[in-house]
């Protein structure tokens, strides 16, 4: 018999005789995800500071008046194998630090210190040495080494680039180094000589001035942390005249203006009138956008030169590793600057070169849970991932840690809640129009910040090699 379907007979295709699926999709509901986003991380930092609002746009940090001079790390130039500082880069020294002089006081400087390059073992000033220079490291990593009550070698610190010691010592006659600097890599160094400093000082009359009122700011009385101190008995009997004082601030504090991160998101009417369900375009566009605000947010809460973390820490809270990598010794010595760590942040390679070191040791790290994630932990502390941290092209990171919230003096975020046509906490998204091409825009902007109360409330750990 012959199929009727097919009269021509069996080398024919045949003609379908129902829909096909590809017809029938045509007419189908498709079941559809959200739109996705590659790129949104679990953004720890903004969800374990404590936040302040900020009604006026600034947030001021009162502070004990303090007679440290600040500090900071130098930056060095070269040309070729020769090195030299940046004459504007002597005012970072605490013994310079605010000179109104001349300017031509700091070429004179720069043009005076000598460069010498040391090897791996090399002493590059020993105790008991007369100390008679002001030694400036631009580049290497040495050991700052002191004598235990039995004479054994401590590590009283790790020394790198940009680090510096002695300009207090120049100032002072027949002083002698209380330690030993030994180079654990090559180091090129900077070296100026106090004789060479004594003679400037006798040419320039503001310089001496400025150099006497150091001298005598160093006399003041003073607490451990460099706080004009709080005069005060204790343990006495009788009837003895009690000291008397007050408590004395800065008077210029530091005020923090919140920074902005802003975008415009433009839509096109006819995608929002005709190609609206079941999802609602313009929500879609402005929750992708918002997500990626936020990344923004965090990347400057790290990362900006004016308020991020890793450029506020203070000097003594910026620490080197002993010998590369991350290490349990490199941990404890951040932890022990200061009280109630809160957490470490560290980006995902970092904690991995961490794990590494330690099974090296046949440690085990313990995990604790944060905010119903399981994390790894250092003596008790969580290690939070933030790919925010940035890692160099020698594959070195950093690691921070950080003390939170205004009752512990720590680190807070600020911003400003309550603004116009606010859809989140501190996000607000304004309708601006509809332009001549029927494309609507939509502002999104948010205001923030971050304010470190105290100096110990935040430790950086730099220059942390990843390894392979």
């Amino acid at each position: 018999m012959t199929n009727p379907n097919n009269p021509g007979g069996g080398g024919m295709e045949l003609q379908p005789t129902s829909l096909s699926t590809a017809g029938a999709r045509q007419l189908a509901t498709t079941t559809k995800s959200l739109p996705q986003m590659q790129g949104i991380t679990p953004r720890w930092l903004m969800r374990m500071l404590p936040w302040v609002q900020v009604s006026g746009g600034v947030y001021r940090v009162n502070r004990r008046l303090s007679y440290a001079a600040g500090d900071d790390r130098l930056n060095f130039s070269n040309i070729g194998a020769k090195v030299e500082v940046p004459p504007q880069e002597l005012a970072k020294l605490p013994l310079l630090r605010g000179f109104e002089g001349d300017d031509s006081v700091f070429r004179a400087l720069a043009t005076r210190f000598v460069q010498k390059e040391f090897k791996a073992g090399d002493a590059i000033v020993s105790a008991g040495a007369p100390a008679e220079h002001v030694v400036l490291m631009a580049h290497g990593k040495a050991k700052k080494l002191g004598q235990g009550k039995y004479g054994d070698e401590l590590t009283l610190d790790v020394i790198g680039d940009g680090d510096h010691f002695g300009d207090q010592a120049v100032v002072e006659s027949n002083d002698r180094w209380a330690f030993t600097v030994k180079a654990t890599t090559p180091c090129t160094v900077l070296m100026l000589p106090q004789q060479v400093f004594e003679d400037l000082i006798k040419q320039s009359p503001a310089l001496q001035a400025h150099v006497e009122k150091f001298k005598e700011r160093l006399k003041k009385p003073q607490d451990k942390m460099g706080q004009a101190a709080i005069p005060m008995a204790a343990g006495h009997a009788g009837e003895p005249t009690l000291f008397g004082g007050f408590v004395d601030y800065e008077l210029a504090p530091r005020e923090y203006e919140l920074s902005i991160a802003q975008t415009i998101l433009r839509v096109h009417t006819r995608v929002a009138d005709l190609y609206n369900g079941p999802m609602n375009q313009t929500e879609q566009q402005l929750r992708l956008t918002i997500e990626a605000l936020k990344e923004q947010q965090e990347y400057e809460l790290i990362n900006n030169r004016d308020f991020g973390l890793l450029h506020n820490a203070d000097l003594k809270q910026r620490l080197h590793t002993r010998s590369g990598p991350p290490t349990p010794d490199d941990l404890d010595e951040l932890l022990s600057r200061r009280r109630k760590s809160r957490f470490f942040l560290a980006h995902p390679r970092t904690i991995a070169a961490f794990g590494r070191e330690c099974t090296r040791r046949g440690l085990y790290p313990a995990v604790v849970e944060v905010q119903g994630s399981k994390v790894m932990s250092w003596r008790g502390v969580p290690i939070l991932p933030c790919d925010k941290i940035p890692i160099t092209e020698s594959r070195t990171s950093s690691i921070i840690v950080m003390r939170t919230g205004e009752a512990d003096q720590g680190v807070i975020g600020l911003h400003r809640t309550g603004l116009q046509d606010e859809v989140e906490p501190g996000i607000s998204v304004r309708f601006t129009g509809i332009n001549e091409k029927a494309i609507s825009s939509y502002l999104v902007s948010t205001y923030f910040s971050a304010a470190l109360l105290v100096p110990d409330a935040l430790g950086v750990l730099e220059n942390v090699e990843l390894g392979v």
